[in-house]
């Protein structure tokens, strides 16, 4: 049986009615509220009578549109669906039903292979392979890409009819970067597909420029009152033109990108070209050199991306810079894995030698914002760059960048009760020549603050007094060198002498184990740290190269204090 398309809506809505239980439906309710629908759709009102609704609800109960809806009065007055997981959405097509949809496949395949047509090629053989599965009760025959679990498709169809109709909506949007929901009146003109993924195209209001919305991150949408605005300079087919994916920027111009493909790809891309002009410039024994003129946006380092080592950006230069890096950033995610057998070895050596080194603790994007961070307070404070004592106190944004997984697991190993008493910052630049010679680093357990005799340098500000031999501290005490430079021999690198941490040394004995010991050059990669215990002898030459060595330097305790300090009163009283 044929049905128009107000009869659809009046079943439709009458069907969200009895779905919803929260509300008692008498058939005056249910005319109202479909009036409400057709006056949404038609944008005037439409007289629906008593009559009407009720031959509705009697053809939704009988079995002409398949539906055989389980429609129920109770109380002499309200209507229900008797079963409450029941919808006419979830009704299997009729058997009329299926022969027109029969027919109209058999009527589009007509037109396959006209170009006009071309578009309609795989909506062709989707609604024949659905016929086939509903008439056989065979399984299909054709697997579609297809994403079941993919939020936001429910807001499809009414967008589509807000477009439409060229109405404003009002949506309440969260992105991923966003740390709250944002509600916001929203003209769209399209709506568009990438990658199995949808997005709303449109702009917020008449002097921004257009954007794009991905349905999974729409949270509500619903109609404003406010004026529909216009653009006029939106050209729905030329939009893309320029772009791969829904990232395009209207005023950047395309770019001339070359790309080689190894044989092993070459099919692939070749069959399935990145863009419309795409061109195979020259081939060789090895691969294929194409060409295309697009924007530089994400989508496209994500095509280039994911045929990893097959591909090759020969230009623009912009274009391989950005790659590179990005590959080197995903090399760096598996290098900074540390395992719990490298935690292990690191805390007996530094338990036994007094020192250990362990690479790979950050990543290089991690280290390049530690970087971009000090080079914009140095700046904006206009202080020396040497060194920087509370510098997380100074600086508490670091601190998101420092304390991450590993820096974590890796404390935790050392000694799970440690807690942070210093932290400061050098950098030794090739101007700042410094160095220091053979020394331990003396532990003082710091209780009150009184003037003491015999300490000098920052120390001298108030005396300290240590209640414990230095050799008793160091056991509870070790530091952590962050490297934010390659470290070597010719930038200033520590020397240690491994097992110079048990006790406290004279002067004497210090010059006789250092001119008789051969030292271990402490060389250490971007990004990796190393650890010390206080009492280990150690020294730093001059620097030989014009290179800079900067290093965050962490200090750990786990020392028990009298009269029963808390956590937070030992951060507090520990604060350099």
């Amino acid at each position: 049986m044929a049905v128009n398309k107000n009869a659809l809506i009046r079943y439709k809505t009458i069907d969200k009615c009895l779905q919803n239980r929260f509300r008692q439906w008498t058939l005056n309710d249910l005319i109202e509220a479909v009036s409400d629908a057709l006056y949404e759709y038609e944008g005037k009102d439409v007289d629906v009578s008593k009559r009407t609704v009720q031959l509705d609800l009697q053809m939704m109960r009988s079995d002409k549109l398949g539906y055989n809806a389980p429609i129920v009065v109770y109380n002499r007055k309200f209507y229900k669906y008797d079963d409450d997981d029941y919808s006419i959405t979830n009704s299997p097509i009729s058997n009329q039903d299926l022969t027109k949809l029969s027919e109209a496949v058999s009527f589009l395949k007509q037109f396959q292979g006209f170009s006009h047509f071309s578009e309609l090629g795989s909506m062709v053989q989707k609604l024949e392979d659905h016929v086939y599965t509903q008439k056989t009760h065979e399984k299909s025959l054709i697997d579609f890409e297809k994403n079941d679990n993919l939020k936001g498709l429910e807001f499809l169809d009414e967008l589509y009819q807000f477009i439409l109709k060229k109405e404003t909506i009002e949506i309440t949007y969260q992105s991923f970067k966003a740390r709250k929901e944002n509600t916001f009146l929203f003209h769209a003109y399209l709506l568009k597909e990438f990658r199995n993924r949808w997005f709303l195209i449109g702009k917020r209001n008449k002097n921004e420029g257009i954007m794009n919305l991905a349905l999974d991150r729409i949270i509500a949408i619903k109609k404003s009152d406010s004026p529909y605005v216009i653009d006029h300079n939106f050209d729905v087919v030329n939009y893309y033109n320029n772009a791969i994916g829904v990232s395009v920027s209207p005023n950047l111009e395309p770019e001339h990108v070359l790309l080689y493909v190894t044989h092993k790809q070459a099919p692939y891309v070749l069959t399935k070209p990145f863009h419309h002009s795409q061109k195979e410039v020259s081939r060789d024994y090895y691969g294929v050199t194409i060409s295309l003129d697009v924007q530089l946006n994400f989508e496209l380092e994500k095509e280039i991306l994911g045929l990893g080592e097959g591909i090759k950006v020969i230009a623009p230069e912009r274009l391989k810079r950005n790659i590179k890096e990005r590959l080197y950033d995903a090399i760096d995610t598996y290098e900074t894995e540390i395992n719990d057998k490298s935690l292990r070895t690191i805390a007996k050596r530094l338990e036994h030698k007094g020192f250990g080194i362990l690479n790979h603790v950050y990543t290089k994007r991690d280290i390049r914002k530690l970087k971009t961070r000090f080079d914009a307070y140095f700046k904006a404070h206009n202080e020396q760059t040497f060194g920087m004592r509370k510098v997380l106190k100074k600086m508490p944004e670091l601190k998101e960048i420092l304390f991450n997984k590993n820096f974590k697991k890796l404390v935790k190993s050392i000694d799970r009760n440690a807690f942070l008493t210093k932290a400061i910052y050098f950098d030794k630049s090739p101007k700042d020549n410094w160095y220091v010679t053979w020394h331990q680093d003396v532990p003082i357990n710091v209780l009150e603050k009184i003037d003491t005799e015999g300490f000098s340098s920052w120390t001298n500000k108030k005396g300290v007094i240590s209640v414990r031999p230095p050799e008793a501290i160091s056991k509870n005490t070790f530091s952590m060198r962050i490297h934010l430079d390659d470290t070597t021999v010719k930038n200033g690198a520590l020397k240690v002498i491994p097992g110079s941490h048990n006790k406290q040394l004279s002067t004497e004995d210090i010059n006789l184990i250092s001119t008789n010991s051969i030292p271990f050059v402490s060389e250490v990669t971007s990004g990796g740290v190393q650890l010390l215990k206080p009492l280990v002898l150690h020294a730093s030459s001059e620097t030989t190269v014009q290179k800079r060595r900067r290093v965050l330097h962490l200090e750990f305790s786990s020392i028990e204090l009298p009269n029963g300090l808390s956590y937070a009163e030992r951060e507090d009283l520990f604060s350099n």
